[in-house]
């Protein structure tokens, strides 16, 4: 999987797109459960979640700003907003991660390889198993030069 660069609502963002073979109810639940969140995603999300609600996670205020289950959840959490959509394909469906971010924050490669970095634990977890942050992050060095050469200099 590959991040790609974009722009939304006039902010930086990275998109990324990966085919799973496992039917979009079974993924919906691994990206809005919470129990299924604390084994791969970046940070542990108490949240329903429902349209409107109010969270904290890792010392951030988030809000629920879009919710269609099983296709669409997006949220915002500190300054930055993040979203899941997924659409069916055969026996499986395509996840869509989008990440507006504020460059404030760190630059578009350091986000790109984190992210493929966790997308990487919900593949292993969808499969049935674990991959530790540490596990998952031993070639994050490699991430950040490939995403480095990818992105280049090149602003979106």
């Amino acid at each position: 999987m590959t991040g790609s660069q974009q722009i939304v609502d006039g902010r930086p963002a990275l998109r990324f797109e990966r085919r799973l073979n496992h039917p979009r109810e079974r993924v919906w639940r691994a990206v809005t459960e919470p129990a299924e969140l604390a084994r791969w995603f970046v940070s542990e999300v108490p949240w329903t979640p429902k349209a409107g609600e109010v969270f904290e996670a890792g010392g951030e205020s988030g809000r629920i700003i879009a919710l269609e289950p099983p296709r669409l959840l997006s949220w915002t959490w500190g300054v930055e907003r993040y979203s899941f959509e997924l659409q069916s394909r055969g026996d499986g469906c395509l996840l869509i991660f989008t990440h507006v971010f504020d460059p404030r924050l760190g630059p578009d490669w350091q986000h790109a390889a984190g992210w493929e970095t966790y997308l990487s634990r919900l593949d292993v977890h969808l499969a049935g198993g674990f991959l530790s942050e540490e596990e998952a992050h031993e070639k994050i060095d490699e991430l950040f030069e490939r995403y480095r050469e990818t992105f280049g200099s090149s602003r979106v």
